[in-house]
């Protein structure tokens, strides 16, 4: 027997977000062990998830993943929990295509085979909401609505008429509500957000989320709900296990870079890698005994003043990767490893300068969704005609200092909804870019980055 629920909405801004972390914070308050989860290749929300359950959140991704890894991640990321609560993204069917629900919190659900609890926001209607969960119900008859939470409700008398006629219809229970209320708001998703959960200042909002769960989620139901049978893979993205062969690969983790998939982390030391964590902004250099580099993303910009005057971080980064060592940036790791950031207020800031070019900053997206990205000669982590998967987020541009020779030297053709396009930078021991790529779309990422940490040590101990 297992415990798992998948949260999805009616849309974006139904308040999947918000039911998710109340329903986390007041079963952790009850003292149960609870695991998140999130569908899509998002950060943030798995950032909430973590500081809500005290336990790492993971992503589950039917498209930069295939159905087995996604099973495979979930088993292993349940282990030890009493319940599993997968938040879904955008609306329940919302994935990949239009045309299909892969990608989707409904396919999601199916691949993992959990009951989905249905969040729908009832503000200015009563029997209207039955006709929304009727819809959501025979869209896809493969997906198992279980249960119903009504959100921004206007009194108990609304939430009545919302629960009468829902239950009526639909013949499945609507388990609680939360009012309109603008204190339960979740934060708007501005660039300081995750940095401001690892400080502990959301702790007080995650509370009042728990304590309004407590009140009005019938919680025993919503368990009663969640029971199934415990899922069942065979292991073979962790399948073998390497023995530590004395390979210790660095990577950046601090307030300024901290956007990992758990997978790609431990798929490192499945093939023999130890991990040592260091934090540029709290000015620590590269350890010595690395022989690798990883730099993941985060928010670079918003320490860019202090990123700046840490030289000394900055010169042991350079000389490192200029002695060959290998080193796979991403993101903000990509950004930090260019020659400067501007700001929004045209402010500029020195990074390492390892990539010449120079990366601003703008007020909207730059780029948002999913990439296949294939490799190049130059790229010793994916070579010509081998591909990955993942996505890029970013509110940046970069700027090469000279077109040609980005030309020559970039890391991937990256295909995306709008077609394709080359992006990053490649040279020698060096891979960086703007996409976050997701190791599990292709495993011998993980094993070429140790082969190459491997050479690397061997030169510097001859």
């Amino acid at each position: 027997m297992s415990r798992t629920m998948v949260i999805a909405g009616t849309g974006s801004g139904a308040g999947k977000t918000t039911v998710t972390l109340a329903l986390m914070a007041a079963l952790k308050e009850k003292g149960y062990v609870v695991q998140g989860f999130k569908c899509g290749p998002d950060y943030i929300d798995p950032t909430y998830h973590t500081a809500v359950t005290g336990r790492p959140a993971r992503n589950l991704d039917s498209w930069m993943t295939d159905e087995g890894t996604v099973r495979e991640i979930f088993v292993r990321g349940s282990a030890g929990a009493d319940i599993s609560i997968i938040e879904g993204a955008m609306g329940m069917y919302d994935g990949k295509s239009p045309l299909s629900d892969e990608g989707s919190a409904a396919h999601i659900s199916r691949i993992v085979n959990a009951p989905v609890l249905l969040v729908v926001s009832v503000e200015s209607m009563a029997r209207s909401a039955a006709a929304i969960v009727k819809g959501f119900q025979l869209f896809s008859p493969g997906v198992r609505i279980a249960g119903v939470i009504a959100n921004k409700v206007g009194s108990d008398g609304h939430y009545r008429l919302v629960r009468e006629a829902i239950e009526h219809e639909c013949g499945v229970p609507v388990v609680g509500y939360l009012k309109r209320e603008a204190s339960i708001d979740i934060p708007e998703r501005h660039l300081g957000l995750v940095p401001s959960i690892e400080r502990g200042e959301l702790r007080p909002f995650f509370a009042k989320l728990g304590q309004l769960a407590a009140a009005h989620f019938d919680l025993d139901r919503l368990l009663e709900l969640a029971v199934g049978e415990a899922l069942v893979c065979e292991p073979k993205l962790f399948a073998h296990r390497e023995e530590p062969r004395g390979i210790r690969i660095a990577v950046a983790k601090d307030a300024a870079f901290h956007f990992y998939y758990p997978e790609n982390l431990e798929l490192l030391e499945a093939c023999g890698a130890e991990l040592v964590t260091f934090s540029p902004l709290a000015g620590e250099t590269v350890p010595a005994e690395a022989d690798g580099l990883y730099i993941g993303g985060g928010f670079p910009e918003e320490f860019a003043e202090r990123l700046a005057g840490l030289d000394d971080v900055k010169a042991s980064i350079r000389e490192r990767v200029r002695s060959g060592m290998p080193t796979f940036a991403e993101c903000g790791g990509f950004m930090y490893l260019t020659e400067a950031i501007r700001d929004t207020q045209g402010r500029t800031y020195p990074m390492v300068g390892l990539i010449r070019g120079v990366v601003t900053m703008q007020t909207k997206l730059a780029a948002l969704g999913y990439r296949e990205v294939a490799g190049t000669e130059r790229n010793f982590l994916l070579g010509s005609g081998e591909t990955a998967r993942g996505h890029e987020f970013h509110y940046s541009t970069f700027q090469p200092a000279d077109e040609t020779e980005m030309e020559s030297s970039f890391a991937y053709r990256s295909k995306g909804r709008l077609g394709t396009k080359v992006e990053g930078f490649a040279s020698g021991s060096l891979v960086a870019g703007y996409t976050h790529v997701h190791f599990a779309s292709n495993p011998a990422m993980a094993a070429r980055l140790l082969q190459a940490c491997e050479r690397y040590r061997q030169v510097r101990q001859s």
